[in-house]
């Protein structure tokens, strides 16, 4: 997957949470980083696939800043 994830835990939760900002309201938990990580690119693909199907656009990865 080429989007950002940004992962944290939440003690509300009691997890670690997984989100890819870039598309709206995409995210995942898990019990560890790698099972929120692979929970994101689970749910990411879903996202992007029902996008693909309602004919929504679907945002380009940003990929790393460069910065000057």
């Amino acid at each position: 997957m080429k989007y950002e994830v940004i992962i944290y835990w939440s003690e509300e939760d009691q997890a670690f949470i997984a989100e890819v900002p870039e598309l709206a309201g995409c995210m995942a938990d898990g019990d560890s980083k790698a099972e929120a990580l692979a929970n994101a690119e689970k749910v990411a693909a879903e996202w992007i696939e029902t996008a693909k199907e309602l004919g929504r656009p679907i945002p380009t990865p940003k990929g790393r800043p460069n910065f000057a």
